[in-house]
């Protein structure tokens, strides 16, 4: 019988057991092509990816909501997502799971150099500079010659995160706004922006230029939650949670007067909300 190479063993598995090892051999049986499933088999790097940030975000959303029996599963899930990658690059002949494990590890030894070294930084700032320096050294060692202040950010990241790494490392040699008040300032004239090209002509004419604009606004409004020194994400996700709420209660107001949201007219739906408002004030 034929068997992945990252497989150690066929036993009967026990599940629960807590070793990564039973994960390892789970994953290499899925991927088995003899008696494998058939859905994992039909899978690669690129069709699993999507589901690696997925579960990236659910462990996010756990912490958000200080569920930990929720966290420990999803964290097992992303857990997964790993092993199912290192599993495919194994029956490639790249690399092996225990390889991803050497490669994080010699990574934090060398870059925390003040804990299994001799250095010492003053502060957080200090090492965080250091860090980067690492990083630096670390893309030239690799043949990546990119000396750009913005170099290492990866294009991968959504789109919000990467909008503040680029703020911020611009920020290091001094290109930055002197506080909130000038990125306010900014917001407004991207918002009149916006606005004169709502006015200019029907949407579906000018979709790039909207787009350019709007994505004008959104940048500001990262910049501006940079300032702030608040997550954009997490502000976002609190924003969805909160419309949420509140649409779920005017939903229920309307079950309670005999009626559907879909019936009703927009004001009547305003005053649902600014009742759903009132009821969470309360």
């Amino acid at each position: 019988m034929s068997r992945p190479p990252e497989a150690t063993g066929w036993p009967a598995l026990v599940a629960g057991q807590g070793d990564v090892r039973e994960l390892l051999d789970i994953m290499a049986r899925l991927r088995n092509p003899e008696g494998g499933c058939p859905w994992d088999l039909e899978q690669d790097f690129s069709t699993i990816a999507p589901y690696t940030i997925e579960e990236a975000y659910e462990v996010a959303d756990a912490i958000d909501r200080g569920d930990l029996a929720d966290l420990k599963d999803e964290l097992g899930d992303l857990l997964l997502q790993v092993v199912f990658h290192a599993q495919m690059a194994s029956e490639q002949g790249a690399f092996a799971f225990r390889d991803v494990v050497a490669s994080i590890c010699d990574k934090m030894v060398r870059r925390h150099p003040h804990v299994f070294g001799d250095a010492s930084f003053e502060d957080a700032e200090t090492q965080t500079v250091n860090w980067e320096a690492i990083k630096a050294a670390e893309r030239a060692a690799s043949g990546k010659h990119d000396e750009s202040a913005l170099a290492g950010i990866s294009r991968g990241l959504p789109e919000w995160q990467r909008a503040v790494k680029l703020q911020s490392r611009a920020a290091r040699v001094g290109f930055d706004w002197p506080g909130p008040a000038p990125v306010i300032d900014k917001l407004h004239e991207e918002i009149e922006e916006v606005r004169a090209e709502f006015a200019q002509a029907a949407v579906a004419e000018n979709h790039d230029r909207l787009e350019d604009e709007l994505g004008d606004l959104l940048f500001v409004a990262a910049n501006l939650a940079r300032h702030a020194k608040v997550d954009p994400g997490a502000a976002l996700r609190r924003a969805n949670q909160k419309f949420e709420r509140r649409f779920r209660a005017m939903e229920t107001f309307a079950a309670e007067a005999g009626t559907q949201m879909s019936a009703l007219s927009l004001e009547e739906q305003e005053l649902l909300w600014q009742r759903a408002k009132q009821q969470e004030r309360a």
